[in-house]
């Protein structure tokens, strides 16, 4: 069974590297959605409910060494779990547009390619313990080295992955692409270095596709 088939929401993600602008992209298209008239959950991962940022908030601060990467794959999946009993599965069962900042197709390359060759685990647990993938998923692509930048920009507190430096971006940039190759049928890629506003207009029209 399909997952649009086994419920009456649409489940979207944004993916990318850090910096690429996808929570902007994500952010527009709940907007644009809701302007029109439409019920969006807009969450994020990993967090998207209290369990889940208390998660976020052990595994996006303080030393990035002090988890192995299978503990961090346990984390990353259980943060996730909670954030599909209390976020979105209810949403979607409610027939709203769920808009995720962040999915399993992180997992897949932070913690499955980043550190090791973990992808078989990664998918293991998330067949076990979450069973869903989105209906649509945007890729915003986006220069390593530019995307770097932006994140570092931030100054935030959550510098988790950007202090890994500009190889991993790389190497994270070669891997989503490579993941929208193999789930060609969800995927869609978005050229991010453009206007943001030209990037929301085809992030519009890849949902509307979806929608029709």
């Amino acid at each position: 069974m399909s997952a649009t088939a086994s419920r009456r929401g649409l489940f979207i993600s944004f993916e990318g590297i850090d910096g690429s602008g996808k929570s902007t992209q994500a952010r527009l298209l709940a907007e644009a959605l809701r302007t029109e008239g439409a019920e969006v959950v807009l969450t994020r991962e990993p967090g998207g409910s209290p369990g889940a940022e208390e998660i976020r908030d052990l595994v996006l601060r303080g030393d990035p060494d002090r988890w192995s990467a299978e503990t961090e794959i346990l984390l990353f999946t259980a943060a996730r779990r909670d954030h599909l009993e209390r976020t979105i599965r209810p949403a979607l069962e409610a027939g709203q547009v769920v808009i995720c900042d962040r999915f399993a197709d992180s997992t897949r390359m932070y913690q499955g390619l980043s550190r090791g060759d973990l992808r078989r685990q990664v998918d293991a647990l998330h067949a076990l313990m979450i069973g869903i993938e989105p209906d649509l998923t945007l890729l915003i692509d986006m220069d390593p080295e530019t995307g770097l930048a932006r994140a570092l920009g931030r100054q935030g507190p959550e510098e988790r992955f950007e202090g890994f430096g500009l190889d991993l971006q790389r190497q994270m940039r070669a891997g989503f692409l490579a993941l929208a190759g193999e789930f060609a049928q969800r995927f869609r890629v978005i050229d991010g270095a453009r206007d943001p506003a030209a990037v929301a207009a085809e992030v519009k029209l890849r949902v509307e596709e979806l929608r029709r």
